[in-house]
């Protein structure tokens, strides 16, 4: 398995020197499919927040030494100072607070590095502290986890849904009260993941569920008065392709499953858009003449190769026709890809979904319908590959949001 580090030390040193400075804004919550907080650098300064007070450091100093170790990295005190520019006492100060708060743990001597005494290894802690977080993508049924800091499911809880079922946030309480009740730790935030166009905690549209300007956020925490993220799924998916995954910090992650959905990620930043539906590339029409959408349209994608619309087709079909028919949906998602690859320079598409579907005949199909409408000189080869993250990987990704959330109180 593979783990990274989503910061260059050269970057962070310098905007934290800057921050200590009280001259710039490195990092800012960042709305990410609801209310997920900023994961890379943020290069804007806004006038009037230029002046940092000491809770404000603080946090910052706090959010920056979490980055660098998690999810599995571990640093010394010393090593810490290093990466971050910051003096001794700054770094002694915020990790006291977090190992007390039960956000890092120590883990054993560092290696000597000659002379004087060895540092104390500092890592996240995965024993104590706990996130609730709730899938709403799947048809029917309601799927929570609690999990650690590090977003890995402990436990599992699930509610079933009767196939056509309006989804009330009722029944998304219920269902954390569960989940709540099987904890062994102190739960300090609850994730959703929710399909469709998420700002700022309210699903402004989501077809698979049936929701309009639903505010899911609020309800949650005033009834168990916690922290409260709610995401768009493919972002969160994305976090876990992108923490335990292949995914580099820039990438463009599509998820196929009862719907379609993909995130942006650029240079570790989720990419939102001006109305927070950036991904939504299942209402794409690539043909004005296909069949009706329920967003209004014709020919979208996700009509023409959501795993409901793929399972549909395969159901009557032989071998040949299997075959076929996803190799035509592998091609229908390269000619949807081919404008934002091309527009944003994207090396790596990564696509999660059924293995029986997102196999080697459809991916294949999908790689050579870009490659024809890419290659060019000056693009470098794109790579679309299937994601292995496993079918935690909503619930994890969007744990990891909520304690990101977390780190900006």
């Amino acid at each position: 398995m593979k783990f990274h580090n989503n910061f260059n030390d050269e970057i962070v040193l310098h905007r934290l020197n800057c921050v200590r400075n009280n001259n710039h804004r490195p990092f800012a919550r960042h709305q990410a499919g609801g209310n997920m907080p900023y994961l890379g650098l943020n290069t804007t300064t806004d006038d009037h927040e230029a002046k940092a007070s000491p809770a404000d450091v603080r946090r910052k100093n706090r959010q920056l030494i979490f980055r660098l170790l998690f999810p599995t990295n571990q640093y010394s005190r010393a090593e810490l100072g290093r990466r971050t520019g910051l003096s001794r006492a700054a770094v002694s100060d915020v990790v006291g607070q977090m190992l007390e708060e039960g956000l890092l743990r120590e883990t054993g001597q560092a290696p000597s590095g000659g002379k004087g005494k060895r540092g104390t290894l500092l890592s996240i802690d995965t024993d104590r502290l706990r996130i609730i977080s709730i899938d709403l993508t799947q048809e029917h049924l309601l799927h929570g986890a609690v999990t650690n800091l590090l977003g890995q499911p402990l436990r599992h809880a699930e509610v079933t849904l009767n196939t056509g079922s309006f989804v009330s946030v009722d029944v998304i309480i219920e269902l954390i009260e569960k989940m709540l009740g099987m904890s062994d730790g102190d739960v300090i935030g609850i994730g959703v993941s929710s399909p469709g166009v998420v700002d700022n905690g309210v699903v402004r549209s989501s077809t698979m569920r049936g929701w309009n300007n639903l505010d899911l956020s609020t309800p949650i925490a005033e009834h168990f008065g916690l922290e409260v993220n709610v995401s768009n799924d493919a972002t969160a998916a994305m976090l876990t392709e992108r923490f335990f995954g292949q995914g580099g910090p820039n990438m463009l992650f599509v998820c196929i499953e009862r719907g379609i959905g993909s995130a942006i990620l650029l240079s570790d930043t989720p990419v939102i858009g001006e109305l927070h539906a950036a991904g939504e590339i299942g209402h794409i029409s690539i043909d004005l003449d296909g069949p009706l959408c329920p967003c209004g349209k014709r020919g979208c994608l996700e009509t023409m190769i959501s795993g409901t619309a793929l399972k549909k087709q395969l159901s009557t079909a032989d071998v040949e026709q299997h075959q076929n028919i996803l190799a035509r949906a592998g091609r229908y998602l390269g000619q949807a890809l081919s404008m934002p690859v091309g527009l944003l320079d994207m090396a790596d598409v990564c696509v999660y979904g059924q293995p029986n579907i997102i196999n080697e005949t459809f991916v294949d199909a999908a790689q050579r319908y870009l490659d024809a409408a890419t290659s060019s000189s000056f693009h470098k080869h794109t790579v679309i590959r299937r994601c292995e993250c496993g079918p935690d990987i909503t619930v994890q990704g969007e744990a990891i949001a909520a304690v990101f959330q977390h780190l900006t109180k």
